[in-house]
């Protein structure tokens, strides 16, 4: 598996030396650690950690449990565990398996025992469904490297959860066991791990940034607002690209019932008493092939639900109570997120009222409702999005293609994101808002700046690594690289001083908090300077779905 570290090193085009004589070593509290050193990057990495007991056997569907073991030799750190099960395309490059609830660690190699760095921890993405802390993409190399260059140094952190049904599955019977949210269990789990474990790799544990990517995001949302908004000291402050505390879809135990009860009748569980627990002795084979829909199964899609308990309410109605914890955060969305959330093949008006108000939005929305979108977002070609395409229409997609794809980014990410920010301002925390707006090479022109475009920025991930159907920076101009610099920089300025202008090289570009009597993003731009702008874009329609948050069960 060392293979697989050279391997990456490779692709990004640097040199791979054999590990130092003496690798490195870090001491936790259940025994040591060697990692493995890297002279390309002159970085350590510590990998496939365990940071809980695996969750096999009878701890399939339970809440995670802290490791109970020590030892008293080195164990080797050197490697990416496999990654936790998941069903799509983020997954399928990675060996799988339940055995998956590992931590990795990259640092400089300057950094010792005593350093009492600022620590970054990364929460991936993939819908609760699919991804891994061990995905090329979100290498960290380029970005610590980066932020040891301005002199704003952190540990970085990453991390594997239970994802799908392994992490998320839900019903009466799951949430009568308190057997909820397992993934954003395991997650808490992972950052009590950085906070007991992250001083022998030279971290601050006083210093951690939570940081995340749409269900990532989400997740680091949910923390947010976990338990009421009670601070256990996990983090500090707190990342969110493309999701927050307020869920993209309904949420409620009660959601998934239907599949649930399904699920059980398909393996032959429906007639037992304790049907979870008999969904723990089947075998993982046949679990797994009915969960991956290889026996022709529909799909069996779970998702973090309001459970009472570590998701006491829904998210719109926790920050208006402004019951989160009070840190503060860097939080944004890229323009076009509504072409990757919409629906296609939607022709008429009428079809998408049908779609409204059916179910197939995830939700039945109340007739008055529905009619009222379809005034906010009307059949208006040149009021929707990608702006590039004018008042031209995309039959290919749908004849109201553009106009419901408006809505659905509005949905989804950009109304959530604006009130997160609100929010954090009426209780006087520094909230850093953003609005990425650039295309990138991976993606196809129509799509627009959609959905998880920002990334390969954030990470400085010039070379693509992990992309296997596109590069995001494949024949882009200089100023793409340029904006790339200054967003990592940016992002590990924000983790390692709580600003993110401190470590910017490019001081024509101000970064202002969010303000209850000036709401303002930075809008990310690589085509024209980035700069700040009036976080008033599509006003109208935002403040009407959030004004019925409670009308959409989020």
């Amino acid at each position: 598996m060392l293979a697989y570290v050279v391997g990456f090193l490779a692709i990004w085009g640097v040199a791979y030396a054999a590990p130092r004589q003496s690798s490195p070593t870090a001491a936790v509290r259940n025994g040591t650690y060697t990692g493995v050193y890297s002279a390309g990057y002159d970085q350590d990495f510590f990998l496939g950690m365990p940071y809980a007991q695996q969750p096999v056997g009878n701890l399939r569907f339970t809440v995670p449990q802290s490791l109970n073991e020590s030892w008293s030799e080195a164990r080797n750190a050197k490697e990416y565990s496999d990654i936790c099960v998941g069903y799509g395309t983020d997954s399928i490059w990675y060996p799988q398996s339940e055995a998956c609830l590992t931590i990795n660690v990259i640092r400089s190699s300057s950094v010792t025992k005593n350093s009492k760095l600022p620590v970054g921890v990364w929460i991936h993405g993939g819908g609760f469904f699919e991804g891994s802390g061990s995905d090329d993409r979100y290498n960290m190399s380029a970005i610590v490297a980066n932020a040891e260059k301005i002199g704003k140094p952190f540990i970085a952190v990453s991390l594997n959860y239970r994802l799908s049904a392994w992490g998320f599955i839900s019903s009466s019977q799951v949430w009568g066991s308190g057997n909820t949210n397992l993934g954003l269990r395991d997650q808490r789990l992972a950052l009590e791990w950085v906070q007991e474990n992250i001083a022998a790799f030279g971290g601050d544990p006083s210093k951690v940034t939570i940081w995340g990517e749409s269900a990532g995001a989400m997740s680091v949302g949910y923390h947010l607002t976990a338990y009421g908004g009670r601070d256990d000291k996990l983090f500090r402050a707190a990342i969110m690209e493309s999701g927050g505390s307020i869920a993209a879809k309904p949420s409620n135990y009660t959601t998934f019932q239907a599949t649930y009860d399904e699920l059980v009748s398909k393996v032959n569980c429906g007639d037992e008493a304790d049907t979870l627990q008999c969904l723990r002795e089947v075998s993982f084979e046949i679990l797994n092939s009915v969960l991956n829909g290889t026996d022709g199964s529909s799909d069996y899609n779970f998702w973090p639900v309001v459970d009472g308990d570590l998701v006491q309410n829904w998210g719109s109605i926790q920050l208006d109570e402004h019951e989160f914890i009070k840190v503060p955060i860097l939080a944004g969305t890229n323009t076009d997120e509504g072409t990757a959330f919409g629906p296609t093949g939607i022709n008429t008006t009428e079809q998408w009222y049908e779609y409204l108000t059916d179910g197939e939005f995830d939700f039945q929305t109340p007739p008055s409702v529905a009619k009222e979108i379809l005034k906010l977002y009307p059949d208006d070609p040149s009021l929707g999005i990608p702006e590039f395409l004018g008042d031209k229409r995309v039959p290919s997609m749908g004849y109201e293609w553009r106009r419901t794809s408006a809505f659905a980014g509005d949905f989804t990410m950009h109304a959530n994101r604006r009130r997160q920010c609100e929010v954090w301002s009426e209780t006087s925390t520094p909230a850093y808002c953003y609005r990425f707006n650039v295309h990138s090479a991976d993606v196809p022109l129509i799509v627009g700046v959609t959905h998880f475009e920002e990334v390969s920025f954030v990470f400085h991930n010039i070379a693509g690594m992990g992309y296997h159907y596109g590069k995001p920076f494949a024949g882009v101009p200089q100023s793409y690289i340029d904006l790339s610099t200054m967003m990592t920089s940016m992002w590990a300025s924000f983790i390692h001083d709580l600003d993110p202008n401190s470590g910017v090289v490019n001081k024509s570009v101000h970064w202002e908090a969010y303000g209850t009597n000036k709401p303002v993003d930075l809008l990310l731009n690589a085509n024209t300077t980035s700069h700040m702008e009036a976080d008033t874009w599509r006003k109208e329609g935002i403040d009407y779905i959030m004004s019925n948050a409670k009308a959409f069960w989020r």
